[in-house]
């Protein structure tokens, strides 16, 4: 078979590169890429001082050397000579006057951070593999500058119609006044009127109520939506009351996977899968007076009297869950089947898991901020159910789906 060939790097050109030398070398420290990453950066400021001098119209103006300043990269430290104008004011694009780092070394370090690695690993990381020595307070002045940034995403205007919105939760450990706390994150996933999904927003909060949750349906009010068609919930008291309350119209649908999640809790590890199965009945029946004839059969049942708690918790939010049985297969695969928050939560899980604490709130959101951020760069297409559950949400909710798609 042929070798491949790039055709924008010549193979002579390679060659006359490498000169005979091992092409293992080019990769070392100082080796060939450091050079030509050298060679480039200091074309690149020569040609960035030549425009400023042509700025200043040649007057008064002219070039006084060169200064000489070692910057990191992600491949180690790299010396540069940078030119030097005799009014001192030239203020170069690629390498600020006083940035020490090279573009694309902060990228390294916030997305090691958003993998789960403290700042204290980042650093034993950089020096085991690139030999550079950075400080904590370095690391964690790169990541902080995320917060700006989470302050803007947070704020900025949402779509005006959401078919279909998960709100869910997740526990952290945050240090607060010298105790290590159980705190909750909240997270609300929407789904657009093209499929694809978007996180409208992240809210820490240690006491969660119904002022909370109206708190957060407002904010989303005031950035611009103005209807959710389907919102579903983890069963958390006063949440249903507080959607309805700004978005009266819309459905509120208590989420299947947690409570299947909630009902496994109460079971041994050898009885789950039996459970399970059993459980099939009631949120596969083909309308809600089918499922509760088989909750309460469930109920009499061989699980049912081994686990009472499983039906008295599908009884207290059986208000919740009846909307389900309303809507056709395709849309209720889309809300249980391919729950889409559930491979979100497993990363942040995960992510949370490796760090153990946080010592602030700050903390925690930047880390769970920018797995989300790195998580939506993943999602290019709509789940594969979408084509049919939109023909589905267009016959149900009719104008107000088609307002979505204005």
């Amino acid at each position: 078979m042929a070798r491949r060939k790039d055709p924008s790097i010549p193979d002579a050109l390679l060659d006359q590169l490498l000169a005979g030398a091992d092409a293992k070398t080019a990769f070392d420290p100082g080796g060939l890429l450091d050079g030509l990453k050298k060679a480039l950066a200091e074309r690149a400021l020569n040609a960035e001082m030549d425009y400023h001098l042509e700025g200043e119209g040649g007057v008064g103006n002219s070039r006084n050397g060169f200064g000489r300043k070692t910057v990191l990269t992600e491949t180690g430290k790299l010396e540069l000579e940078v030119p030097r104008d005799r009014q001192a004011s030239f203020d170069p694009q690629l390498i600020a006057k006083y940035q020490r780092r090279f573009p694309g070394f902060d990228d390294k370090i916030i997305s090691m951070y958003a993998r789960g690695m403290s700042t204290r690993e980042i650093v034993s990381h950089l020096r085991d593999l690139y030999g550079v020595d950075v400080s904590p307070d370095l690391i964690s002045a790169v990541t902080d500058a995320v917060l700006d940034e989470i302050a803007g995403w947070q704020a900025r205007p949402l779509e005006a119609v959401y078919p279909l919105v998960f709100f869910d939760a997740l526990r952290v450990k945050i240090r607060d006044e010298g105790l290590v706390r159980n705190k909750a994150v909240h997270i609300a996933l929407g789904v657009r009127h093209d499929g694809c999904k978007e996180v409208l927003g992240l809210w820490l909060e240690q006491n969660e109520g119904a002022k909370f949750w109206l708190r957060v349906m407002n904010e989303l009010k005031n950035r611009g939506v103005d209807d959710l068609l389907i919102a579903v919930v983890d069963g958390l008291k006063g949440f249903p009351e507080a959607i309805t309350a700004v978005f009266p119209e819309a459905t509120v649908q208590t989420c299947i996977v947690h409570l299947l999640r909630t009902s496994l809790d109460f079971v041994s590890y050898k009885d789950r899968k039996s459970v399970a199965s059993a459980l099939k009945d009631i949120y596969r029946a083909v309308d809600a007076a089918t499922a509760h004839a088989a909750l309460e059969a469930f109920d009499a049942g061989e699980w049912g009297q081994k686990y009472p708690a499983i039906a008295m918790s599908w009884r207290r939010v059986w208000t919740e869950v009846i909307p389900f049985f309303a809507f056709p297969k395709d849309v209720r695969r889309l809300i249980y089947t391919t729950n889409a928050i559930e491979a979100l939560n497993s990363k942040l899980r995960r992510s949370v898991r490796a760090r153990g604490h946080f010592p602030t709130d700050e903390a925690a959101l930047k880390l769970l901020y920018l797995v989300l951020n790195r998580s939506e760069k993943e999602w290019t297409m709509p789940a594969r159910e979408w084509s049919m559950a939109k023909a589905q949400f267009a016959v149900l909710f009719e104008q107000r789906f088609t307002r979505a798609m204005a």
